[in-house]
Protein backbone atom coordinates (compact mmCIF):
# COMPACT_ATOMS: atom_id res chain seq x y z
CA UNK A 1 0.00 0.00 0.00
CA UNK A 2 2.99 2.23 1.07
CA UNK A 3 4.56 1.82 -2.09
CA UNK A 4 1.59 2.22 -4.39
CA UNK A 5 0.77 5.57 -2.78
CA UNK A 6 4.39 6.82 -3.00
CA UNK A 7 4.38 5.89 -6.99
CA UNK A 8 1.12 7.91 -7.24
CA UNK A 9 2.50 10.74 -5.40
CA UNK A 10 5.37 10.73 -8.04
CA UNK A 11 3.26 10.60 -10.66
CA UNK A 12 1.19 13.77 -9.15
CA UNK A 13 4.51 15.97 -8.88
CA UNK A 14 5.79 15.25 -12.40
CA UNK A 15 1.91 16.28 -13.34
CA UNK A 16 2.73 19.83 -11.97
CA UNK A 17 6.08 20.03 -13.24
CA UNK A 18 4.83 19.57 -16.75
CA UNK A 19 1.98 22.41 -16.03
CA UNK A 20 3.43 25.55 -17.66
CA UNK A 21 6.71 26.46 -17.25
CA UNK A 22 7.15 25.20 -14.06
CA UNK A 23 5.31 24.27 -10.90
CA UNK A 24 1.43 25.99 -12.38
CA UNK A 25 -1.50 24.52 -11.40
CA UNK A 26 -3.14 22.34 -14.32
CA UNK A 27 -4.44 24.30 -17.80
CA UNK A 28 -7.72 25.48 -17.46
CA UNK A 29 -7.75 25.62 -13.22
CA UNK A 30 -8.82 28.89 -11.59
CA UNK A 31 -6.18 31.09 -10.63
CA UNK A 32 -5.32 31.12 -6.93
CA UNK A 33 -6.78 34.23 -5.02
CA UNK A 34 -4.08 36.31 -4.19
CA UNK A 35 -2.50 35.42 -1.14
CA UNK A 36 -1.59 39.09 0.19
CA UNK A 37 1.65 39.64 2.55
CA UNK A 38 1.76 40.30 6.08
CA UNK A 39 0.57 44.01 6.78
CA UNK A 40 2.95 46.81 8.35
CA UNK A 41 0.82 46.61 11.36
CA UNK A 42 1.23 42.70 11.86
CA UNK A 43 4.61 43.33 11.00
CA UNK A 44 5.98 46.51 12.48
CA UNK A 45 7.53 47.12 10.11
CA UNK A 46 7.37 51.01 8.64
CA UNK A 47 8.16 53.27 6.01
CA UNK A 48 9.08 51.81 2.03
CA UNK A 49 9.73 48.10 3.03
CA UNK A 50 6.03 47.90 4.95
CA UNK A 51 4.41 49.65 1.73
CA UNK A 52 6.14 46.62 -0.63
CA UNK A 53 4.38 44.20 1.90
CA UNK A 54 0.94 45.22 0.93
CA UNK A 55 1.48 44.37 -2.49
CA UNK A 56 1.00 40.96 -3.48
CA UNK A 57 2.13 41.71 -7.44
CA UNK A 58 5.08 40.57 -7.91
CA UNK A 59 7.87 41.26 -10.99
CA UNK A 60 8.01 37.76 -12.76
CA UNK A 61 10.22 38.25 -15.77
CA UNK A 62 11.89 41.24 -16.64
CA UNK A 63 14.95 42.70 -18.65
CA UNK A 64 14.22 40.17 -22.11
CA UNK A 65 15.74 41.89 -24.93
CA UNK A 66 12.14 41.66 -26.48
CA UNK A 67 11.06 43.96 -23.68
CA UNK A 68 13.29 46.75 -24.14
CA UNK A 69 11.44 49.96 -23.76
CA UNK A 70 12.53 53.26 -25.70
CA UNK A 71 11.10 56.87 -24.97
CA UNK A 72 11.60 59.37 -27.64
CA UNK A 73 10.49 63.25 -27.76
CA UNK A 74 8.84 64.23 -30.98
CA UNK A 75 8.23 68.23 -31.78
CA UNK A 76 4.71 68.73 -33.80
CA UNK A 77 4.69 70.78 -37.18
CA UNK A 78 2.86 73.72 -37.01
CA UNK A 79 1.90 72.78 -41.01
CA UNK A 80 0.57 69.14 -40.32
CA UNK A 81 -2.48 68.46 -41.44
CA UNK A 82 -4.93 68.25 -38.40
CA UNK A 83 -7.77 66.99 -38.21
CA UNK A 84 -10.92 66.47 -35.36
CA UNK A 85 -11.69 62.85 -34.37
CA UNK A 86 -13.71 61.99 -37.12
CA UNK A 87 -10.77 62.75 -39.74
CA UNK A 88 -12.33 66.47 -40.37
CA UNK A 89 -9.38 68.74 -41.22
CA UNK A 90 -8.73 71.28 -38.68
CA UNK A 91 -7.48 74.64 -39.59
CA UNK A 92 -5.51 77.86 -37.17
CA UNK A 93 -3.93 75.54 -35.16
CA UNK A 94 -1.49 77.19 -32.87
CA UNK A 95 1.29 75.11 -32.21
CA UNK A 96 4.20 76.79 -29.55
CA UNK A 97 7.44 75.61 -31.85
CA UNK A 98 9.43 78.20 -29.40
CA UNK A 99 8.15 76.80 -26.05
CA UNK A 100 8.62 73.27 -27.70
CA UNK A 101 12.20 73.54 -29.02
CA UNK A 102 12.68 75.18 -25.36
CA UNK A 103 11.55 71.99 -23.79
CA UNK A 104 12.97 69.54 -26.10
CA UNK A 105 16.50 71.44 -25.75
CA UNK A 106 16.08 71.11 -21.73
CA UNK A 107 15.08 67.60 -21.33
CA UNK A 108 18.17 66.26 -23.88
CA UNK A 109 20.54 68.74 -22.17
CA UNK A 110 22.93 67.72 -20.02
CA UNK A 111 21.61 68.91 -16.59
CA UNK A 112 18.37 67.17 -17.35
CA UNK A 113 20.24 63.52 -18.78
CA UNK A 114 21.77 63.58 -15.91
CA UNK A 115 18.87 64.26 -13.34
CA UNK A 116 16.73 61.40 -15.49
CA UNK A 117 19.05 59.01 -15.14
CA UNK A 118 19.53 59.40 -11.59
CA UNK A 119 15.43 60.00 -10.45
CA UNK A 120 14.43 56.51 -8.28
CA UNK A 121 17.91 55.91 -6.72
CA UNK A 122 17.29 57.66 -3.16
CA UNK A 123 13.36 56.33 -3.51
CA UNK A 124 13.75 52.77 -4.90
CA UNK A 125 17.58 51.74 -4.62
CA UNK A 126 17.73 51.44 -8.44
CA UNK A 127 17.29 54.08 -11.61
CA UNK A 128 14.03 53.80 -12.98
CA UNK A 129 15.22 55.11 -16.46
CA UNK A 130 18.48 54.33 -18.36
CA UNK A 131 20.21 56.39 -20.79
CA UNK A 132 20.98 55.26 -24.61
CA UNK A 133 23.86 55.19 -24.81
CA UNK A 134 23.81 57.26 -28.76
CA UNK A 135 21.01 59.66 -26.77
CA UNK A 136 21.52 63.33 -28.59
CA UNK A 137 22.77 65.94 -26.51
CA UNK A 138 22.19 69.40 -26.53
CA UNK A 139 25.05 71.58 -25.45
CA UNK A 140 23.28 75.48 -26.59
CA UNK A 141 21.88 77.86 -24.93
CA UNK A 142 17.76 77.34 -24.01
CA UNK A 143 15.21 79.88 -24.78
CA UNK A 144 14.01 81.88 -21.37
CA UNK A 145 9.76 82.42 -21.79
CA UNK A 146 8.35 84.83 -23.16
CA UNK A 147 4.62 86.06 -22.45
CA UNK A 148 3.91 84.49 -25.87
CA UNK A 149 5.74 81.23 -25.26
CA UNK A 150 5.18 80.75 -21.85
CA UNK A 151 2.67 77.33 -22.03
CA UNK A 152 4.01 74.43 -23.11
CA UNK A 153 1.27 71.44 -23.73
CA UNK A 154 3.25 68.26 -23.58
CA UNK A 155 0.84 65.13 -24.58
CA UNK A 156 2.58 61.90 -23.14
CA UNK A 157 1.91 58.30 -22.21
CA UNK A 158 0.61 57.22 -18.86
CA UNK A 159 3.77 55.48 -18.02
CA UNK A 160 6.28 58.32 -17.95
CA UNK A 161 3.89 60.09 -16.10
CA UNK A 162 2.51 57.73 -13.81
CA UNK A 163 5.92 56.98 -13.12
CA UNK A 164 6.78 60.29 -11.52
CA UNK A 165 9.76 61.47 -13.94
CA UNK A 166 7.76 64.52 -15.04
CA UNK A 167 6.95 65.36 -11.74
CA UNK A 168 11.05 65.16 -10.75
CA UNK A 169 11.97 66.84 -13.98
CA UNK A 170 9.49 69.83 -15.52
CA UNK A 171 9.69 71.50 -11.95
CA UNK A 172 13.18 72.21 -12.56
CA UNK A 173 12.61 73.41 -16.16
CA UNK A 174 9.73 75.68 -15.61
CA UNK A 175 11.06 77.32 -12.31
CA UNK A 176 14.81 77.95 -14.55
CA UNK A 177 13.28 78.86 -17.83
CA UNK A 178 9.79 80.61 -16.60
CA UNK A 179 7.62 78.32 -18.59
CA UNK A 180 4.55 76.70 -17.62
CA UNK A 181 4.61 73.22 -18.82
CA UNK A 182 0.81 71.79 -19.06
CA UNK A 183 1.08 67.52 -19.82
CA UNK A 184 -1.60 65.20 -20.87
CA UNK A 185 -1.77 61.79 -20.10
CA UNK A 186 -3.07 59.29 -21.91
CA UNK A 187 -1.57 55.71 -23.85
CA UNK A 188 0.44 56.23 -26.77
CA UNK A 189 -2.07 55.68 -29.38
CA UNK A 190 -4.13 58.72 -27.32
CA UNK A 191 -1.13 61.00 -27.05
CA UNK A 192 -0.45 60.84 -30.31
CA UNK A 193 -4.25 61.39 -31.64
CA UNK A 194 -4.04 64.15 -29.13
CA UNK A 195 -1.10 65.63 -31.54
CA UNK A 196 -2.63 65.38 -34.47
CA UNK A 197 -5.90 66.75 -33.51
CA UNK A 198 -3.72 70.49 -32.98
CA UNK A 199 -3.71 69.74 -29.29
CA UNK A 200 0.20 69.43 -28.31
CA UNK A 201 3.02 70.89 -28.97
CA UNK A 202 5.17 68.16 -28.61
CA UNK A 203 4.69 64.37 -27.48
CA UNK A 204 6.61 62.39 -25.20
CA UNK A 205 5.82 58.31 -26.33
CA UNK A 206 7.06 55.41 -26.30
CA UNK A 207 6.09 52.94 -29.52
CA UNK A 208 8.73 53.37 -32.69
CA UNK A 209 6.00 52.14 -34.62
CA UNK A 210 3.27 54.64 -33.91
CA UNK A 211 5.98 57.10 -33.55
CA UNK A 212 7.38 56.63 -37.25
CA UNK A 213 3.43 56.55 -38.87
CA UNK A 214 3.23 60.02 -36.99
CA UNK A 215 6.64 61.42 -38.73
CA UNK A 216 5.77 60.07 -42.24
CA UNK A 217 2.04 61.00 -41.85
CA UNK A 218 3.82 64.38 -41.88
CA UNK A 219 3.19 65.52 -38.41
CA UNK A 220 6.63 66.00 -37.03
CA UNK A 221 9.43 68.44 -37.62
CA UNK A 222 13.18 68.49 -36.74
CA UNK A 223 14.13 70.42 -34.27
CA UNK A 224 17.38 72.61 -34.22
CA UNK A 225 20.45 71.61 -33.24
CA UNK A 226 19.30 67.64 -33.92
CA UNK A 227 19.03 65.81 -37.33
CA UNK A 228 15.95 63.68 -36.83
CA UNK A 229 12.62 63.84 -35.98
CA UNK A 230 12.21 60.91 -33.49
CA UNK A 231 14.68 62.08 -30.50
CA UNK A 232 14.83 58.46 -28.46
CA UNK A 233 16.87 59.23 -25.49
CA UNK A 234 15.68 57.28 -21.84
CA UNK A 235 15.19 53.36 -21.90
CA UNK A 236 14.33 51.37 -19.09
CA UNK A 237 12.29 47.49 -19.55
CA UNK A 238 8.86 46.10 -20.12
CA UNK A 239 8.23 43.68 -16.98
CA UNK A 240 5.95 41.11 -16.72
CA UNK A 241 4.18 41.08 -13.01
CA UNK A 242 2.00 38.72 -11.36
CA UNK A 243 0.68 37.64 -7.76
CA UNK A 244 3.52 35.97 -5.86
CA UNK A 245 1.92 32.58 -6.21
CA UNK A 246 2.52 32.90 -10.09
CA UNK A 247 0.30 29.70 -10.86
CA UNK A 248 1.65 30.21 -14.62
CA UNK A 249 5.00 29.04 -13.74
CA UNK A 250 5.89 32.34 -15.64
CA UNK A 251 9.41 33.50 -13.76
CA UNK A 252 10.81 30.01 -14.44
CA UNK A 253 10.02 30.03 -17.90
CA UNK A 254 13.14 30.36 -20.52
CA UNK A 255 11.97 33.90 -22.45
CA UNK A 256 9.07 35.91 -22.09
CA UNK A 257 7.64 34.16 -24.81
CA UNK A 258 7.27 31.17 -23.10
CA UNK A 259 5.67 32.88 -20.16
CA UNK A 260 2.74 34.35 -22.28
CA UNK A 261 2.34 30.95 -23.65
CA UNK A 262 2.18 29.62 -20.25
CA UNK A 263 -0.32 32.16 -18.90
CA UNK A 264 -2.87 31.60 -21.91
CA UNK A 265 -2.45 27.89 -22.15
CA UNK A 266 -3.70 27.67 -18.24
CA UNK A 267 -5.88 30.70 -18.55
CA UNK A 268 -4.75 32.37 -15.92
CA UNK A 269 -6.43 35.74 -15.52
CA UNK A 270 -4.37 38.94 -17.24
CA UNK A 271 -5.22 42.04 -17.51
CA UNK A 272 -4.43 43.90 -20.78
CA UNK A 273 -4.32 47.92 -20.91
CA UNK A 274 -6.65 47.48 -24.52
CA UNK A 275 -6.16 51.14 -25.12
CA UNK A 276 -3.11 51.38 -28.01
CA UNK A 277 -0.73 52.32 -25.92
CA UNK A 278 2.95 51.32 -26.48
CA UNK A 279 2.33 48.82 -23.37
CA UNK A 280 -0.56 47.65 -25.08
CA UNK A 281 1.33 47.16 -28.82
CA UNK A 282 4.37 45.34 -26.95
CA UNK A 283 1.92 43.20 -25.02
CA UNK A 284 0.39 41.96 -28.42
CA UNK A 285 3.65 41.29 -29.82
CA UNK A 286 4.60 38.97 -27.07
CA UNK A 287 1.49 36.47 -27.30
CA UNK A 288 2.03 33.10 -29.32
CA UNK A 289 0.39 33.94 -33.10
CA UNK A 290 -1.65 30.83 -33.19
CA UNK A 291 -4.32 32.69 -30.47
CA UNK A 292 -4.43 35.91 -33.17
CA UNK A 293 -4.35 38.36 -29.82
CA UNK A 294 -4.69 41.90 -31.69
CA UNK A 295 -6.24 45.37 -30.33
CA UNK A 296 -9.72 44.18 -31.71
CA UNK A 297 -12.38 42.50 -29.53
CA UNK A 298 -13.32 39.99 -31.82
CA UNK A 299 -9.53 39.00 -31.55
CA UNK A 300 -9.90 37.81 -27.90
CA UNK A 301 -13.58 37.33 -27.78
CA UNK A 302 -13.25 33.31 -26.74
CA UNK A 303 -10.98 34.29 -24.38
CA UNK A 304 -12.40 36.70 -22.45
CA UNK A 305 -13.12 34.44 -19.16
CA UNK A 306 -9.02 35.12 -18.74
CA UNK A 307 -7.85 37.70 -20.92
CA UNK A 308 -9.40 40.92 -19.84
CA UNK A 309 -8.81 44.35 -22.22
CA UNK A 310 -9.70 47.30 -19.98
CA UNK A 311 -8.98 50.51 -21.98
CA UNK A 312 -7.75 52.32 -19.01
CA UNK A 313 -4.39 53.73 -17.67
CA UNK A 314 -1.00 51.96 -16.24
CA UNK A 315 -1.91 52.47 -12.87
CA UNK A 316 -5.43 51.77 -13.16
CA UNK A 317 -4.33 48.29 -14.78
CA UNK A 318 -2.24 47.62 -12.06
CA UNK A 319 -4.90 47.74 -9.06
CA UNK A 320 -7.14 45.67 -11.51
CA UNK A 321 -4.04 43.02 -11.23
CA UNK A 322 -3.73 43.54 -7.86
CA UNK A 323 -7.18 42.97 -6.82
CA UNK A 324 -8.07 40.07 -8.83
CA UNK A 325 -4.23 38.36 -8.58
CA UNK A 326 -3.51 38.66 -12.40
CA UNK A 327 -1.30 39.17 -14.57
CA UNK A 328 0.12 42.51 -16.30
CA UNK A 329 2.40 43.67 -18.43
CA UNK A 330 3.93 46.84 -17.29
CA UNK A 331 6.76 49.50 -17.35
CA UNK A 332 8.83 48.96 -14.22
CA UNK A 333 9.18 52.31 -13.33
CA UNK A 334 5.64 52.70 -13.17
CA UNK A 335 5.46 49.51 -11.06
CA UNK A 336 7.74 50.30 -8.65
CA UNK A 337 6.23 53.54 -7.88
CA UNK A 338 2.84 51.32 -7.72
CA UNK A 339 4.31 49.26 -4.87
CA UNK A 340 5.91 52.33 -2.97
CA UNK A 341 2.46 53.76 -2.98
CA UNK A 342 1.20 51.02 -1.46
CA UNK A 343 -0.70 49.60 -4.20
CA UNK A 344 -2.85 52.85 -5.00
CA UNK A 345 -2.25 54.10 -8.28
Amino acid sequence: MKKTLSILLVLAMMAALLSGCSGSTAAGTETPAAQTTETPAETGETGESAQALIVDTKILYEADDSMLNTYTLIAVDPEAPFTDADGNAVSDVAVNTAGADALIHWMLSREALDLAAGYGVEEYGESLFYLLEDAPVYEGEIAAATEETRTIRLSTTTSVNDSGLLGYLLPVFQEEYGYTVEVQSAGTGKAIAAAQYGNADLILVHSKSQEEDFVEAGYARIVDGFDAERLSFIYNYFVLCGPSADPAGAAACPSVLDAFAAIAQGKYTFISRGDGSGTHTKELSLWPEDLGITAEPESFADYTDWYISANAGMGACLVMAEEMGAYILTDKATFLAFVANGGQA
